[in-house]
């Protein structure tokens, strides 16, 4: 049995990091079921992917919510629900009859998860968004940059996904834990500009304690460093950099080939532009596995950096079963690990809405009840 097992969650359909939190419930074995909003032309929607990772493990059905049938059937699946997660712009759930307030009087013990950008409140809580623009304003995408150089954003990772999906996931399960104590719901405003601003927390430490500056690209971590860098090898790919302690820098010169004794001091930070031109040069001279096969078993603090497509093939994550495939689209294996009770990803039911006669035969509407929603399209 999985930690989750008996938890039933409604996943209002969204994109990105939503689908992303109620992935990470079901591989650890919630019951999640989809409620997908029907397209202006009829009830299909095309899926933006075909093979999505996030709808592992889920169920799915389509409903209307812009009728008063398609509504009343949500407010029956909150009476007998734990989680409700939604991802709408603060007023949406509210203009509906899906509120909190209304949600929280169906079931009192309702775990009300509210998954945006901005936030419930604030000047920007209405403000259209994305993740680029959330990390933005947590001062998260500030520290991603080279000196010199315009922020990178690092993909929608930081934002949709860690500060977004992956805290909410956490406020759930922490507001579960609460429950079991008072045996009371309540809502979880998880949003994205928080949670980045809360991974950047090191940053802002380190801030305080004047062991850093905001010339972003000239401290340890942000590229300033020479020992905590990517370099390009002679194959045109690239391997990652990280030995910050002194032992670990120690095995990176041997490694390299170089004489400890013709280098300046590693932290002394007006020759850290110099070395790393100097490291560059000499990572140009082998391969990415030429490279790999000195560094690997050494305390050195040096990778390969892989790319999607190579990451399963590696030994150290063939061993641990890292990439996992269902239905011939390779994904990430279920995480955390945990000894007696892991998670699974198990294939979703397919198309999107396939289970929408299956559900409400569970919630108890009858074949005639069903013929006549399904005939009015609610699915």
């Amino acid at each position: 049995m999985r930690p989750l097992t008996g938890i039933k969650v409604i996943e209002m359909a969204g994109l990105a990091p939503s689908p992303y939190c109620g992935m990470l419930l079901s591989d650890f074995g919630a019951e999640v079921v989809i409620v997908d909003r029907l397209s202006k032309g009829g009830p299909e929607i095309p899926n933006v992917m075909p093979k999505n990772p996030f709808d592992r493990g889920k169920r799915s059905m389509r409903v209307n919510l812009k009728t008063g049938e398609g509504v009343e059937i949500v407010r029956r699946m909150i009476k007998d629900c734990d989680v409700l997660l939604e991802p709408y712009r603060p007023g949406v759930m509210e203009s509906l009859g899906l509120g909190p307030e209304e949600a929280l009087k169906l079931n009192p013990e309702l775990i009300y998860a509210r998954l945006t950008g901005w936030g419930q409140n604030g000047p920007y809580a209405n403000m259209a968004g994305h993740d680029i623009n959330y990390i933005a304003l947590s001062g998260a995408l500030s520290l991603f940059k080279r000196k010199g150089e315009k922020p990178l954003p690092p993909c929608n990772l930081l934002g949709d996904f860690a500060g977004g999906g992956m805290l909410c996931a956490m406020g759930i399960l922490l507001a579960l834990i609460e429950r079991n104590n008072s045996g009371k719901g309540q809502v979880v405003d998880a949003a994205m500009v928080d949670g980045a601003a809360n991974l950047a927390v090191m940053f802002y430490g380190l801030l305080a304690n004047h062991l850093m500056t905001l010339d972003i690209g000239t401290n340890m971590l942000d590229s300033g460093a020479h020992y905590y860098q990517t370099y390009e090898t002679a194959d045109g790919k690239f391997m990652a950099v990280g030995a910050i302690e002194g032992k670990f820098y120690a095995e990176l010169l041997e490694g390299l080939g170089i004489d400890p004794s013709s280098l300046p001091h590693q932290n002394d930070m007006q020759k850290w532009p110099e070395m790393a031109v100097h490291f560059s040069e000499v990572f140009k001279t082998k391969t990415r596995g030429e490279w790999s096969a000195i560094f690997d078993g050494k305390d050195a603090c040096v990778a390969p950096v892989l790319g999607l497509d190579e990451v399963s093939r590696h030994p150290h994550n063939r061993e641990r079963g890292l990439i996992i495939d269902i239905e011939a689209a390779a994904q990430p294996a279920p995480a955390p690990r945990l000894s007696r009770t892991p998670g699974k990803a198990v294939k979703a039911a397919d198309p999107r809405g396939a289970n929408t006669r299956e559900i409400l035969e569970e919630m108890g509407y009858s074949k005639e009840e069903i013929d006549g929603l399904l005939g009015n399209e609610i699915h």
